[in-house]
């Protein structure tokens, strides 16, 4: 089903993802409300967006600051009726070529920005979505979130926590009229996958990731996965004995440069 014309918020919307998301649902018509950390990047995505025909709005916003996050939507929804919200935004740490952990202060700004931030996207426009009796959410996870993964344990952590928080979400609101879409992608062409130095089985072009997400968004699909069969390899990882699963994890090396 296609969205109608109207409203959609999406955090994370300087790069990545939510970049790539923002241009797809630029058309006329339709007003974009759009938040990143960057604001030279985030304008450069929005001003791209309006020469498509949308009315844009860009606001620095940072996802782990709830208060910002909410007064930022609720003005979007005062202005017009939202009628799709994209958390979008996450981040992840640099790791150790050793294989060293992360550390506290590391793994605690990656469950803030990646599962507080959706979480505290997802909230502010739920109680007037279901007054409205219509609405769609969907959240960002990661294949991370299906298996933890032993060089990157937190932000595993913070993705799993996203996918449950988006999965017992849908099964309370659907019922009432919101839809909830919890996206589970792979490998795709973004800096934060630039950064990330080891195998990239599935890996696909941000083009490609944009309509899978797309296309599943449009049709409001509870759950939305690509590419798949790198997720059911880690689902296969989990449902086999946890000694298997973790040799065969720790026999793929990789390590992901500091960055934002």
């Amino acid at each position: 089903m296609m969205l109608a014309l109207g409203s959609v918020a999406i955090t994370g919307a300087s790069s990545g993802l939510g970049a790539g998301l923002a241009r797809s649902y630029a058309v006329p018509g339709r007003t974009l409300w759009l938040s990143g950390r960057d604001m030279a990047r985030l304008e450069a995505v929005a001003a791209a967006c309006r020469a498509m025909g949308a009315t844009v709005h860009a606001a620095q916003v940072d996802v782990t600051d709830a208060d910002a996050v909410s007064g930022w939507l609720l003005r979007a929804d005062d202005a017009a009726p939202v009628n799709l919200v994209l958390a979008c935004a996450g981040v992840s740490a640099g790791t150790h070529p050793d294989g060293a952990p992360e550390g506290v202060a590391l793994a605690g700004m990656q469950v803030r920005a990646n599962l507080l931030g959706a979480m505290h996207t997802a909230e502010p426009l739920l109680p007037r979505m279901l007054a409205r009796g219509r609405g769609h959410l969907a959240v960002v996870s990661s294949v991370a979130g299906l298996r933890g993964l032993p060089y990157s344990p937190a932000y595993s952590a913070s993705k799993a926590g996203v996918r449950a928080y988006g999965e017992g979400l849908r099964a309370l609101l659907a019922p009432r009229g919101v839809a909830v879409s919890v996206v589970v992608p792979g490998f795709f062409d973004t800096p934060m996958t630039d950064r990330f130095k080891g195998p990239k089985p599935g890996m696909m072009s941000l083009g490609a990731m944009v309509s899978a997400v797309r296309r599943g968004l449009d049709r409001r699909a509870a759950r939305i996965v690509a590419p798949r069969m790198l997720a059911i390899e880690l689902v296969l990882a989990d449902l086999i004995p946890a000694w298997a699963g973790d040799r065969i994890l720790r026999g793929v090396r990789f390590h992901i440069e500091p960055g934002r």
